[in-house]
C-alpha cells in the first residue's frame, strides 16, 4: 500500500471534520448558523449538528440567543503554540498597552500558514473599543500581526514588500485586511535566543489611529515581552 494511502487510512474522519468545523466557526468574522457551517464544509446538516453538539459539550463552541455559533471559552487553551509562561508574562504588558492607548491589545502566534490570536486585553477606560476574540485566525501574510511574524523570519523570495519594510522598521501596519475599517499595528516578539515567538498588536478604527505615534509604543511593549521570555 502506498505511503500516502497508509497515512490517510490512519486518520480519523470524524475528528478531522470536527476540527474543520471548529476552525470554520472560530475564524468567522460573524456568528454562523449550523446550516452555514454545513454548507461551508460540504456536509449534511445532521452530521454537522452532532459535531457541533460535541464541540459545545467541551466548551469549544457556544450559541448565542439566536442559535448562531461562536468560539467557546475553552478555545483559549488551544491557542496554538503559546505556553502559560508567555501568557503570564504578556498579561500585564498587554494591559498597560491597551489602557495607555485606549485600544484593544492582543498576542498572536503562527500556526502553519495562519496567524492565531492567543490572548486579548481590552482597555478599561474607554467608552468604546474593538472587540476581538481569542482563537481568531487569518492568513499569515495578511494583517499586521501576520506580517510582523513573517518579518521576524529570514527573508523569503517574493515576499510582500510590507514584510520587508516591517523587518527594517521593527513594526507592521495594515488597514482593512482582517476587519473592514479597522487598522492594526504589530511588532514581533523576539526572545533572548533570537527566535520570534509571537507578535504583539493593537487594533482600532483606521480613521483614528496615528501609526507614527502608536507604533513605537507597540514595539517597546513587544521588546519588553521578548526580554521576559526564556
Amino acid at each position: 500500500m502506498p505511503a500516502s494511502r497508509q497515512s490517510n487510512s490512519s486518520r480519523s474522519q470524524t475528528l478531522d471534520r470536527g476540527l474543520s468545523a471548529l476552525t470554520t466557526i472560530a475564524a468567522s468574522d460573524t456568528p454562523l448558523t449550523i446550516d452555514e457551517v454545513a454548507a461551508l464544509l460540504g456536509l449534511g446538516r445532521s452530521v454537522t449538528y452532532r459535531m457541533i453538539r460535541t464541540l459545545e459539550d467541551h466548551g469549544l463552541v457556544k450559541r448565542d440567543a439566536t442559535g448562531r455559533l461562536t468560539g467557546g471559552t475553552h478555545l483559549v487553551a488551544l491557542a496554538g503554540g503559546v505556553g502559560n509562561d508567555m501568557r503570564v508574562v504578556a498579561a500585564p504588558i498587554l494591559a498597560k498597552l491597551a489602557n495607555s492607548l485606549g485600544m484593544t491589545a492582543f498576542l498572536v502566534v503562527s500556526d502553519g500558514s495562519e496567524a492565531v490570536t492567543a490572548q486579548v486585553v481590552e482597555p478599561t477606560s474607554t467608552a468604546a473599543h474593538v472587540a476581538y476574540r481569542p482563537g481568531t485566525r487569518h492568513a499569515l501574510d495578511r494583517g499586521a500581526p501576520g506580517i510582523a511574524l513573517l518579518a521576524g523570519e529570514a527573508p523569503r523570495k517574493s515576499e510582500r514588500v510590507e514584510i520587508t519594510q516591517a523587518r527594517l522598521s521593527g513594526w507592521a501596519y495594515s488597514e482593512g485586511e482582517v476587519i473592514d475599517g479597522m487598522a492594526s499595528i504589530a511588532a514581533p516578539v523576539v526572545a533572548s535566543d533570537g527566535s520570534t515567538r509571537a507578535a504583539l498588536a493593537v487594533v482600532h478604527l483606521a480613521a483614528d489611529i496615528d501609526s507614527l505615534e502608536v507604533a513605537p509604543q507597540v514595539a517597546e511593549a513587544a521588546q519588553c515581552l521578548g526580554a521576559g521570555l526564556t
